[in-house]
């Protein structure tokens, strides 16, 4: 299954890891907000979120780190790459 059909059956969670400050300016919908930065210390809070995780960022640099570092936790995720495409993938 490819990440824009799992966005669009709604399955997982949708994780933004910009900054509390840009997801405030836009993001996409029923998505939640943990930045990268925190993804560590969070890690617990992320390990209870449902899986799949989708994870967005700007442009999928970050999101592509945050990635990199849960699936070594175990976790399962896909870099969903920006924010942007994710929204107009529930979108269309």
């Amino acid at each position: 299954m490819n990440i824009e059909q799992m966005i669009k059956e709604g399955q997982g969670t949708i994780v933004d890891v910009r900054t509390v400050a840009e997801f405030r300016g836009g993001n996409a919908a029923n998505s939640i907000n943990i930045p990268l930065q925190e993804i560590e210390r969070r890690l617990d809070e992320v390990k209870n979120l449902k899986q799949p995780l989708i994870l967005c960022c700007a442009s999928g640099g970050r999101s592509g780190q945050a990635t990199q570092f849960l699936s070594h936790q175990g976790i399962e995720c896909y870099n969903g790459g920006s924010w942007l495409d994710v929204n107009y993938f529930q979108t269309r």
